[in-house]
């Protein structure tokens, strides 16, 4: 989804997962001669050829999610962001150091372990000579889909900065007060650093929740009214209205609904949430819990489904001409893993490119 994103005037030089099914889908579409899997822990410099204008890493976001452990990036998973930078140590010490390096995880990375984590990341960049800043940008700027992430973007420290991609405050919405008042705990040093990159907000998105959705057809599988009626009775009154209403609204009207933990009473509780106008963060087949439900209201009647793959890959901003892996599970952990592409589209047109003075030519990304 990064190589998506980024269009067709970069090259890619290097891609890594360890993922068989995410590797047999990167060379469905792209070909694959430039990738390597396998653990990332294996790689060498001598790995990454030449001399790459972007170094992108998304490493595993489970340590650092609010649904995780709390290990950080001292866990096993998350952790993995230590040998991304390794690499990139190792490119700088042979003289090949990257352009812009530039990583992508959940905003948990903002609060984990107290902060320390977000300090972490930020020393990185500060040590290796790199100037560097960070947005929380949500996909829901550009996809019916609430899913925000945090990107921190370091660029080489010889390369000048032009004016017009900086702000000297912090400004909505790519600089959110989660982000803010993670700045702020950061230690003076790094805090005056810190620079605030500079993204023009993006018009309101074209593509409705109900576009993303398949047309009814006999390769759907609904859910059983008792199913349905399930969902219904996990609903709070609050959202229990939103249906009653598309209902006496009459036409046709697609939700999206995912189940949430709550406490209520002092216990707690599984509830369904639906909302008419986005679907929640996608997230990987791990549990019921995960996969999102499409909720259907049409001439006074109310069924439900889950997502297919390709819905979920629309929700992602990938074509439908993108193959996905046979397997559902395979294909929504795709999906669930991956970045946003318009969001990569934003960054590499408004901040990546300008950066690099791009006129045309071909850039090199790893």
């Amino acid at each position: 989804m990064l190589r998506a994103g980024l269009g067709e005037t970069w090259r890619c030089t290097l891609a890594n997962d360890f993922d068989p099914a995410k590797a047999a889908a990167y060379r469905e579409n792209w070909g694959g001669d430039e990738l390597v899997v396998g653990d990332i822990c294996a790689l060498d410099a001598k790995d990454l050829p030449g001399q790459a204008d972007l170094m992108w890493g998304s490493f595993p976001c489970q340590d650092l999610s609010l649904a995780g452990a709390g290990k950080g990036l001292g866990g096993e998973r998350s952790g993995t962001f230590h040998a991304f930078w390794d690499l990139s140590r190792a490119l700088i010490a042979q003289g090949r150091g990257p352009r812009i390096v530039a990583i992508e995880n959940v905003c948990g990375a903002l609060t984990s372990r107290d902060g320390r984590d977000f300090e972490i990341l930020c020393r990185t960049w500060a040590d290796a000579g790199y100037a560097f800043g960070a947005l929380v940008i949500n996909a829901d700027r550009f996809l019916p889909q609430s899913r925000p992430r945090l990107f921190v973007i370091g660029v080489r420290g010889d390369l000048d900065l032009p004016q017009g991609l900086l702000s000297a405050e912090p400004v909505e919405p790519f600089h959110p007060i989660a982000l803010r008042r993670a700045v702020e705990r950061l230690p003076a040093d790094l805090r005056g650093r810190m620079h605030w990159w500079r993204l023009p907000t993006p018009a309101q998105p074209s593509l409705s929740l109900e576009a993303a959705t398949e047309p009814d057809g006999p390769a759907l599988r609904w859910h059983s009214p008792a199913q349905t009626a399930r969902l219904l009775e996990l609903m709070s009154p609050l959202n229990r209205a939103k249906v009653d209403k598309a209902v006496a609204a009459g036409g046709r009207h697609v939700g999206a609904l995912f189940r949430r933990t709550r406490v209520e009473g002092g216990r707690k509780v599984q509830r369904a949430e639906v909302r008419f106008d986005r679907a929640g963060c996608l997230r990987t087949p791990g549990g019921g819990s995960s996969r999102q439900t499409l909720v259907i209201v049409e001439g006074g009647r109310v069924r439900s489904r889950l997502m297919t793959a390709r819905e979920t890959a629309r929700l992602m901003g990938l074509p439908d001409s993108y193959r996905l892996p046979a397997s559902y599970s395979a294909a929504c952990r795709l999906t669930g893993d991956g970045v946003a592409v318009p969001v990569v589209e934003h960054l590499a047109r408004h901040l990546f490119e300008p950066l690099l003075g791009m006129d045309g030519a071909a850039r090199r990304a790893a």
